[in-house]
């Protein structure tokens, strides 16, 4: 079983939960997703399933969307609504004004200090593993990139909002660095994911509904993954030939570095790479060789 299935993550699930009860669910061990949602927040987990595991190499850079409520007037440890409180309750009443002045400031590309409890690792020890122990967490800042931050309502001590992030973005910390900014300390209320890279929350699945189902239509279509690389047909010959890791001529006509190789409407073979012309080498083959082909050899 290989391909993109789109998860609507529940609260208080972490990444990896979901990764193992869809593991049992579809009783295939090759699982992985494309981006870490923490146990509080909610929505958009794409899911690489089989050998399309392999396929995350290309999702490292890939930009997120959230839409979240950042509530003003008092910090906490982990720097959102499940963590303790860091600092004296503040009683606050937002004004437009100052907070879009405050809002201005995180736009663009900004340095960023990742939250105490967070994955990123200290001489090979996950902070949150320290911060939990009461353990000094010191994390070095790290450049990451706002590229929209929109005030969509604020109302008393609440801002929502939604933000378009580079990959490696904690909007954790852009609420407790905004309440430092303001004076009156902050912390992430919620946070809903609402597209990763190519993939939309309407493609959303949400996990009780793989119980006792093996549709295919539950995947995301293959020829929509990647839209970066052109689609390009191969017949049964030129498809064993990829598979075996010969170069191939394919019926190409753009001018692509790279391509997705398809046998057929959605299998998606291989990822190749122009060699010269029309010739491809398959930098990433996805799907082996039949055995009937293999036999018949």
């Amino acid at each position: 079983m290989n391909g993109v299935l789109i998860i609507d993550k529940p609260a208080g699930m972490t990444s990896h939960d979901v990764v193992n009860r869809v593991r049992r669910i579809l009783g295939e061990r090759a699982v992985g997703h494309l981006g870490t949602l923490d146990p509080m927040a909610t929505g958009l987990l794409p899911l690489v399933v089989g050998s399309f595991t392999r396929l995350a190499q290309f999702y490292v850079a890939s930009e997120k969307t959230y839409e979240g409520v950042i509530r003003f007037g008092f910090s906490t440890d982990t720097y959102d609504a499940e963590g303790a409180p860091t600092s004296p309750a503040q009683t606050v009443n937002l004004q437009l004004e100052q907070l879009q002045a405050v809002v201005d400031r995180f736009r663009g590309a900004i340095e960023q200090t990742p939250p105490p409890f967070s994955a990123k690792k200290i001489h090979g020890v996950p902070a949150y593993k320290l911060a939990r122990k009461s353990q000094p967490v010191e994390l070095a800042p790290v450049q990451v990139e706002i590229k929209q931050f929109d005030i969509v309502n604020a109302e008393g001590d609440r801002l929502s909002f939604r933000a378009r992030v580079s990959s490696g973005t904690y909007l954790r910390s852009v609420a407790h660095d905004m309440g430092q900014q303001m004076g009156c300390g902050a912390h992430l209320h919620s946070l809903r994911r609402t597209a990763v890279a190519e993939f939309a929350l309407v493609d959303a699945h949400p996990l009780e509904n793989l119980a006792g189902t093996q549709n295919e239509e539950m995947f995301v279509h293959p020829r929509t993954i990647l839209p970066q690389f052109p689609s390009v047909s191969a017949n049964e010959d030129m498809a064993a030939r990829i598979r075996s890791g010969r170069s191939v001529n394919l019926p190409d006509f753009s001018k692509a570095r790279q391509v997705k190789v398809f046998c057929g409407q959605r299998e998606l073979i291989a990822i190749a790479s122009r060699v010269a012309g029309t010739l491809f080498h398959a930098k990433l083959v996805l799907a082996a060789e039949p055995a009937v082909a293999q036999r018949t050899k």
